[in-house]
């Protein structure tokens, strides 16, 4: 029996994360690798490519190429959806960073193509393949905590983001929260209603695009379990994440954030070093997630997380943006029913 051939993926948008997720495909990813990478800017793309892959600067070669079986959307998400129904329509497997789209109507009719297309489909949910953050997932999944009582989530950034950033984001609950949203849902199960808190006190430039820096939003999921989520754009030490889930038989916790696993004493105290920035913390889970991309692609399974995710981690960050404009509890039954 001949060796299956390795999966041939195009890099859609070459910028830091598109980038990182080349590197990955230049060695680092069994059963594939880096076809073609594509990027408005030749230059970047080529940077990316790092001389062994193929550029353009189209995005139509991506669909049209002999040897690319899959793309990898790493693009503005402005372009995600447009282009994951390209995709579809072509029959390539398809990688998207998250969002599928700035609307949960959006979002719902590129997963429609791709379900229609019946093509592979994997949304770029990184954490979920961080190892520490998998362990709490299988821990709890496997029922050694017993029953589920208390699940809590902080993520916090060194520091905010540029204005030109903050202009084409989302917001906060959908830029950033989503991802804390959905570890909510992978670890905890479904959430019936969200409350949601957000204040300016970090950057008043957030304000003038209608955002908040700092949240706190509670979850009551279908399972009876309570659960909170803490975000904020500013913390002066470094990127910080940090995990908790309680049962009936104890909790698990991942929040291990030193960038070295150095404590250094001195006579200032003991001191220990942070990653400051979401790509050096999360480089590991971003390589994960691609080959679990691959090996599901190579074995016929369909990828996960998928378009079920896509759709209800925007459902809940949608109503967490209705509690917060109307300050009260939303149903997630509410949103895009």
């Amino acid at each position: 029996m001949s060796a299956r051939a390795p999966l041939g993926v195009a890099v859609i948008g070459a910028g830091r994360i598109g980038a990182l997720h080349a590197r990955h495909l230049l060695g680092s990813i069994e059963g594939a690798r880096l076809a073609l990478v594509v990027d408005a800017d030749e230059g970047v793309a080529r940077r990316a490519s790092a001389g062994v892959a193929e550029v353009a600067t189209e995005y139509d070669a991506a669909l049209t190429h002999a040897d690319v079986d899959a793309v990898l959307i790493a693009s503005p998400t402005v372009f995600h959806a447009a282009q994951l129904v390209a995709a579809a329509e072509a029959g390539k497997a398809i990688f998207c960073e998250k969002p599928v789209a700035d609307s949960l109507a959006g979002t719902r009719a590129a997963m429609a193509a791709v379900e229609g297309a019946g093509v592979p489909f994997q949304i770029g949910f990184n954490r979920r393949f961080d190892p520490a953050y998998a362990e709490v997932a299988r821990a709890v999944h496997a029922g050694e905590l017993g029953r589920l009582e208390l699940f809590r989530s902080q993520s916090t950034d060194p520091r905010p983001a540029p204005e030109a950033y903050i202009a084409a984001s989302a917001g906060l609950f959908h830029d950033s929260v989503i991802h804390d949203i959905d570890m909510a849902r992978f670890v905890s199960g479904e959430v019936e209603r969200v409350h949601a808190l957000g204040r300016v006190l970090v950057d008043p430039v957030y304000e003038r695009y209608g955002d908040v820096d700092t949240s706190v939003i509670t979850l009551e999921f279908a399972s009876g379990a309570l659960g909170v989520l803490m975000n904020s754009r500013r913390t002066v030490y470094g990127h910080d994440l940090r995990l908790e889930v309680h049962g009936a038989l104890g909790k698990v916790v991942a929040e291990d954030e030193r960038a070295t696993k150095v404590w250094r004493y001195g006579k200032g105290g003991v001191r220990g070093d942070f990653y400051d920035h979401f790509l050096d913390r999360f480089i590991d889970a971003y390589r994960l997630e691609v080959q679990a991309f691959v090996d599901a692609v190579a074995s016929g399974r369909p990828p996960s997380p998928g378009a079920v995710d896509a759709v209800e981690s925007l459902r809940i960050a949608d109503a967490a943006v209705l509690s917060l404009r109307e300050d009260r509890g939303v149903r997630i039954a509410e949103v895009g029913a």
